[in-house]
């Protein structure tokens, strides 16, 4: 190509015997490994790193080091070493039309785009087609008759004349409730398709392709002089799909409301649980109704928390430490001194695990400890910011308008006097990465606008809050993976376990049946609660 270049860097060998040496002994080993390779090349070229300096001429990056003779002052062109093949560099250029891994990468990101909005949209415009369909469908039966043969037509009395004041109606209703069930936005992309939903829209294809075939051959072909018949058909059709939407309303939204089994959902790194009841569903849609009950209760999930006891492990580890003193120089030594290390190491390790328990005591309480410490200074130092406010704002109600600072202007000039101990408080509690500044200060505005107090405005801090608390950017994952033994599209069963799999961590989820509850009545006479109370007279009172 045009655009390549190639370089290759020679390494010339001086005059002295072991350069002629060194030649014979690769120009041996060239010999040897052609024969014994057939497959091979009659040159096998060696392709050093660029940075890697020869013997006998140091040189880094192709450059000779400072007090080195350079070779073009020794040698001339034809003074080459006869093993130049050996000891080349190549180092090759890209091409226009070479590419990347990271342009082959983004290429296969752009069509997974593609593809999932492809996927995400089909659903919406299967359903828009059909609604047409359906709407279209009785205006077409009514005019078609009025277009082609109008002058055999009879004329259409008052009972007529109501229909079609029936069949405008019926057909507003229709296109309100095929909006408000099918043309809406999808909540997600599922992997299967929904069964109940490809049930209905065949469905209602067979229907209206039934009543087509029925119309063109009694209609259409005999050319029907009745149009009274002919507009009580379309009322007709349009009954069907109005009966056809309650049973997807059926389908759809009313069978699981009803619950019937209760999931177990279990965070797999720091065991967070849950527990829900849902109706009846298939996986998939029970894998997307517990993904958006996630979201909603499950504090956000966060890794820093989960490396303090890995971190006590590799302290306990490096603690322990195996010193040779029976002779460090000797081999067999050595070998021994690795397996008395190994048992040493395994000895001690037995031994601190006695203590461990007590190193994470003390801990959890010294961690406790900072955190109320940290927490106290932040609740101090809030309060005055607030106090401060509150003085400001008496002031500023004095004060002309234009001397009035703005919420924001305020937020920001209070919080540097915040900054520090909530900063230092977070990271305590390790939770540093949920809040940036932007958002903290947004929240401290929001607080001053609706005069808040600092205890509302320290909520969202000195505890964490559910996910959807926190910016998308933090918590949402691109892609769900659903793992599961029985089909995605299946109901869910007594003892159905199934996973959902994002990159930091999963979800396993359990399913188990509400028992059914028997419940008696039993009857209690009013008459029974009634007693006597006997006083005697001789009670001294």
């Amino acid at each position: 190509m045009d655009t390549e270049s190639t370089h290759s860097g020679y390494s010339y060998s001086s005059r002295s015997g072991r350069s002629n040496r060194h030649g014979d002994r690769s120009r041996e080993r060239h010999k040897a490994s052609s024969s014994k390779d057939s497959s091979r090349s009659e040159r096998s070229v060696v392709i050093n790193p660029p940075d890697t300096p020869s013997q006998e001429s140091p040189v880094h990056n192709g450059e000779p080091l400072p007090g080195e003779p350079t070779p073009d002052a020794d040698h001339g062109d034809d003074a080459q070493d006869d093993n130049w093949g050996e000891t080349t560099t190549a180092v090759t250029g890209t091409s226009e039309l070479s590419v990347s891994q990271e342009e082959v990468v983004g290429l296969g990101k752009g069509i997974q785009d593609r593809t999932q909005g492809f996927r995400r949209y089909l659903p919406l415009a299967v359903g828009l087609c059909v609604g047409l369909l359906v709407v279209t469908t009785p205006l077409l039966f009514l005019l078609l008759p009025a277009v082609m043969w109008p002058d055999r037509l009879e004329a259409c009395s008052a009972a007529c004349e109501g229909l079609f004041l029936s069949i405008s109606f019926k057909l507003l209703i229709l296109m309100v409730a095929i909006w408000a069930l099918f043309l809406r936005r999808g909540r997600a992309s599922l992997p299967r398709m929904c069964v109940y939903r490809a049930f209905l829209t065949t469905l209602t294809l067979l229907l209206t392709m039934s009543y087509w075939l029925f119309y063109g051959v009694r209609i259409l072909d005999a050319q029907d002089e009745d149009y009274h018949g002919i507009v009580q058909f379309a009322v007709s059709l349009v009954d069907s799909q109005l009966f056809v939407h309650y049973l997807a309303v059926v389908l759809l939204e009313l069978r699981q409301l009803q619950p019937c089994y209760s999931v177990c959902v279990i965070r797999s790194t720091d065991g967070e649980s849950r527990h829900y009841n849902i109706g009846q569903l298939s996986v998939q849609k029970a894998a997307l109704s517990i993904l958006e009950y996630y979201y909603r209760d499950f504090p956000l999930h966060n890794p820093a928390l989960l490396s303090a006891s890995k971190h006590r492990a590799a302290k306990h580890l490096a603690g322990l430490k195996v010193y040779n003193v029976d002779a460090p120089g000797n081999p067999a030594g050595a070998q021994a001194a690795n397996g008395n290390q190994s048992r040493a190491m395994v000895t001690a390790a037995a031994k601190r695990k006695d203590s461990a328990h007590n190193e994470l005591y003390y801990e959890e309480a010294d961690y406790e400890r900072r955190v109320r410490k940290r927490k106290a200074r932040l609740v101090v130092a809030v309060e005055e910011a607030f106090t401060h406010v509150r003085r400001m704002k008496k002031e500023d109600e004095r004060a002309a308008t234009s001397d009035i600072m703005d919420v924001r202007e305020a937020a920001l000039a209070i919080f540097p006097s915040m900054a520090r101990a909530l900063q230092k408080y977070l990271r305590t509690t390790r939770r540093q990465h949920c809040h940036s500044m932007e958002s903290i200060q947004k929240h401290l505005a929001f607080c001053l606008v609706n005069n808040m107090s600092p205890k509302a405005f320290l909520e969202a801090y000195l505890a964490p809050g559910p996910t959807l608390q926190y910016g998308p950017e933090r918590w949402m994952a691109d892609q769900w993976t659903l793992i599961s033994e029985a089909s995605v599209t299946s109901g869910l069963k007594e003892g159905t376990e199934f996973l959902l799999k994002c990159l930091d961590f999963s979800l396993a989820i359990t399913v188990k049946s509400i028992p059914y509850i028997r419940i008696t009545e039993e009857y209690i006479d009013p008459k029974s609660h009634k007693f006597i109370l006997l006083l005697q007279s001789e009670t001294s009172v």
